[in-house]
């Protein structure tokens, strides 16, 4: 694992999108890794430990943004092989997907959803900056069992808190948070009152495998 990890970290790094498109699929296509260990160890520290030198802090930017397009290609040219890993004969339920008002950083959502649908959900991602109104008209039609929120900056905890504190009031849906805004501080999940923090394969899978568990206590 450790040889592709620096191979695809040396294409990111000249910022090639065929190169790392073609090398990121072929390592699926010929069965040297599945779908979760692409995101969880190729693609997200890719761009979680992106270093910048001071001589080069004038495009880091612009740097970090092609980085990120190229990554979003890879994972959306995934799906074929999401499908592939998914139980077609599990159906526990709808999830939706989707980022707050003024929060543009939803690639670890969009990985998000396939691992729901990989654990045997219908997950609907709708992205970035979902304002209130879209936010609350998606979850009344979809009527989902999960709702997963993702917040990398600070600023938006507050606007999470009060579109959580609404949903309450709305669904009896469970609440899923993750990004940056929760991994630096853990307290933060129960300030904005939700139910479960992710930010792993592993974690989406205990989740799932605690929510069967409660369902099925529910029956009884």
């Amino acid at each position: 694992m450790k040889k592709y990890v620096e191979e695809f970290k040396q294409i990111l790094e000249t910022e090639n999108k065929e190169k790392a498109v073609e090398y990121a699929l072929n390592l699926l296509k010929n069965k040297k890794i599945d779908v979760i260990c692409l995101y969880s160890e190729i693609l997200a520290p890719a761009l979680n430990n992106m270093y910048c030198s001071l001589s080069d802090k004038d495009v880091c930017i612009w740097k970090e943004h092609v980085r990120t397009a190229i990554v979003r290609t890879i994972v959306e040219c995934c799906y074929p092989f999401v499908i592939e890993m998914s139980d077609k004969n599990l159906n526990k339920g709808s999830a939706v997907i989707l980022c707050p008002p003024e929060e543009y950083h939803d690639l670890g959502a969009r990985m998000v959803a396939d691992y729901l649908k990989i654990c045997g959900y219908s997950a609907v991602f709708v992205g970035s900056n979902t304002p209130y109104s879209d936010f609350y008209n998606a979850i009344e039609k979809i009527k989902p069992d999960l709702i997963a929120i993702s917040v990398s900056n600070y600023y938006n905890l507050v606007a999470t808190k009060k579109i959580i504190e609404d949903l309450r009031k709305k669904t009896d849906s469970r609440i899923i948070v993750g990004g940056y805004a929760f991994s630096m501080n853990s307290a933060n999940v129960a300030m904005v009152g939700a139910d479960y923090y992710a930010e792993t394969f592993e974690d989406i899978k205990n989740i799932v495998e605690k929510e069967a568990s409660i369902w099925s206590w529910a029956l009884i």
